[in-house]
């Protein structure tokens, strides 16, 4: 590129972000070394240590943000090359110019986050058990590391899934791919959401989930605005439009840092320690930072997002000064995991409130998990958003002169509501203190809440709720059109492929006892398998019965014909545990000391009778909506050929003919009803 074009390269800007995050983080983790060790109890590790692991942290998380808003941006800030400019063939969309640089940056950036993640393997061990640097990379020292202490282990797992976005970010360079490619690189910082002081201790649940939460907000954030920098001295189109999307999204993310950074800070610290310990003060000076981007993304919104086509260099400026704020803020908050919070609220706390993060007082009946009610971080505010969101959609359809099903709209608040209540109350609060309370949560989540949000056919609101964009420029509506036809979710949509991944993650759990054991034992455990049961069952019910466009709409008799075959193997499941003799769990259920009698043996055969049980309702429902839209499908043909009879357009050996044919592919109905209306022609 000519010196005198304007384009100038990022990477220098990028060097600047990661030193300004690790040097911040360094300096300050240093200048607390000492009473970190003394707190701790553990030898002085030596330097490369002490100003490697708070540097190599810093720089990890800058390197994650980039890669997440990377994959943003190439997927949605700007558009890609679409075929005749045809927004319906978006799902055959390669990148453009600008967008595959994008896309290339986030897989770089998602490999070095890998090598990142696994240096730092060596450097937690040596940090926490005070051994010299240079003696934790003996390949002996790894496997310890790994096993034994949880902060390496998930740098490890955190790696493993950096590599492998990595790696499929450098193969995969069509746009389809860049929304699942953004769902990797958010996952890559998931597991080290999961360690550290917010999951243990005392309420851990509500530390761990704002935490996870702070931490999606921090990446897409940080991210979001380090590509658009990169776009900008490119001198990229699609400036104001990237701009624009951006400045919703990043409203939105710092909203959730905000909220979760206080409920993080008020699970593990007194207010009174905030001007009185060394912890209070970094989340004062991490406070403040967040105060001064906060005034500075409003300013963006009202001075320089109006003049970003007359004066672009002026959000330049604004940006790198931004971003350079975000890396010290960034350098700042990652001094926090190695500096020792004020002591707990509570020195004493029980077993269970180890375990599980909180105390049980009674034993659960069926009018008290009613009356208990401990707000879910996690899914209930994924419950709220998820409302808000749908009834926005609502509300646009409505204001441009639409109208949309009202039963629609009831079956998704009805999932909605019912997955606040079941996480939020008794009983997601007994989940994990007993086998019954596990199954029953279990089947709400895989079964009824999925089945719900199914019907409410989110994917067609927002269809109905945005206009196609203009060609070349697509909008969401595009988007969904374009994800609905993904080739992945064409094979995960298969019956075949759908069914046996809904019955997998269910005898996969409860099949192998030692698997059960590990997922109970970890709030991160409990976490991912409601994750899982939603994400599956809403798959399964998607394709089953939901309204929403799939990639291969099935007739309804095969689908039917799906789901009576696989209905035994549900009911099976439940059969098994009920016969099964040993007690899945028994170690973790009997250290938690719950405060009642409870048979471990006889509650796990509640449990089985009650996945046999209620999987039946939900079971029984899917194959009546089946059936009546069968029945529907083969009135509507058989009044088509009625009609098309009646006209002369076809004779009535071809009427047969047909009817035959529908028969054999399982569309016709039953074969005497077929004989007598020919014989009525």
């Amino acid at each position: 590129m000519s010196k005198g074009s304007g384009v100038r390269p990022t990477w220098p800007l990028y060097l600047l972000f990661f030193a300004v995050a690790g040097l911040v983080g360094a300096t300050i983790s240093f200048g607390l070394l000492t009473d970190s060790l003394v707190a701790l109890g553990i030898p002085d590790p030596g330097p490369v240590t002490t100003w490697g692991l708070p540097f190599f942290r810093a720089v990890g998380w800058m390197l994650a943000a980039l890669s997440v808003g990377s994959f943003m941006f190439s997927a949605f800030y700007i558009s890609p090359k679409v075929p005749d400019n045809d927004n319906s063939r978006l799902v055959q969309a390669p990148l453009t110019v600008d967008g595959d640089i994008a896309a290339r940056t986030g897989a770089f950036s998602a490999l070095s986050f890998g090598l990142v993640a696994l240096l730092m393997v060596p450097l937690v061990l040596s940090d926490v058990s005070g051994t010299p640097f240079r003696d934790t990379l003996a390949p002996d020292m790894w496997g310890v590391a790994v096993s034994q202490v949880s902060t390496a282990q998930a740098w490890a797992v955190a790696a493993g899934f950096a590599l492998v976005v990595g790696v499929a970010g450098l193969i995969f360079r069509k746009w389809i791919a860049q929304p699942l490619l953004l769902v990797g690189a958010v996952l890559m910082i998931v597991p080290l959401g999961m360690e550290g002081h917010a999951a243990a201790g005392g309420a851990h649940d509500y530390g761990t989930n704002s935490y996870l939460w702070h931490l999606v907000g921090m990446v897409v954030w940080i991210g979001g605005l380090m590509a658009l920098i990169a776009h900008g001295r490119r001198l990229g189109p699609d400036m104001e439009l990237g701009l624009r999307r951006y400045s919703r999204i990043a409203l939105f993310a710092i909203v959730v840092m905000v909220v979760s950074g206080l409920i993080n800070a008020a699970v593990r610290v007194e207010w009174s320690d905030w001007l009185t310990t060394t912890y209070g003060y970094i989340l004062v000076a991490k406070s403040v930072g967040l105060l001064v981007l906060g005034f500075l993304g409003w300013a963006h919104r009202v001075i320089t997002i109006p003049r970003i086509n007359s004066r672009p260099r002026l959000f330049l400026r604004f940006a790198v000064v931004e971003a350079l704020i975000m890396a010290a803020v960034t350098g700042v908050a990652i001094t926090m995991g190695r500096t020792p919070p004020p002591a707990p609220r509570d020195p004493n706390l029980s077993q269970m409130a180890i375990q599980m993060g909180y105390d049980l007082y009674e034993k659960p009946t069926l009018a008290n998990v009613f009356t208990m009610w401990r707000f879910d971080v996690m899914f209930g505010t994924i419950a709220i958003l998820i409302t808000v969101g749908y009834l926005y959609g609502v509300w646009r359809v409505r204001s441009r002169g639409g109208t949309w099903p009202w039963l629609r709209t009831a079956m998704w608040l009805s999932g909605t509501v019912t997955l606040f209540v079941t996480t939020s109350s008794g009983l997601g609060m007994n989940m994990p203190a007993t086998y019954s309370m596990h199954m029953i949560v279990h089947m709400i989540l895989s079964m009824v809440v999925p089945l719900l949000l199914a019907l409410g056919g989110p994917l067609s609101l927002i269809m109905a709720a945005y206009e196609p964009g203009e060609p070349g420029t697509p909008s969401p509506h595009d988007w969904v059109v374009a994800i609905t036809r993904a080739p992945l979710l064409k094979l995960l949509t298969h019956p075949l492929v759908n069914t046996m991944q809904f019955l997998f993650f269910f005898y996969v759990l409860y099949i192998f006892i030692p698997f059960y054991e590990l997922m109970i034992s970890e709030h991160a455990g409990h976490l991912s398998m409601n994750w899982v049961f939603l994400l599956s069952g809403y798959l399964y019910f998607w394709e089953l019965v939901g309204p929403d466009p799939v990639p291969v709409k099935r007739p309804t008799a095969i689908r039917l014909a799906w789901l009576v075959g696989s209905m035994p193997f549900h009911l099976f499941a439940g059969l098994y545990l009920m016969q099964l003799t040993t007690v899945m769990g028994e170690s973790f259920y009997l250290n938690l000391g719950l405060p009642w009698e409870l048979n471990l043996l006889e509650d796990q055969r509640v449990g089985g009778g009650i996945g046999w049980a209620s999987g039946s309702f939900p079971m029984g429902l899917v194959f009546l909506l089946l059936f009546l839209g069968w029945r529907r499908e083969d009135r509507a043909t058989e009044v088509e050929y009625d009609k098309k009879a009646d006209a002369g357009e076809i004779d009535e050996y071809e009427v047969y003919n047909e009817m035959l044919a529908r028969m054999a592919d399982g569309r016709g109905t039953p074969p005497g009803h077929q004989e007598d209306e020919f014989r009525k022609r």
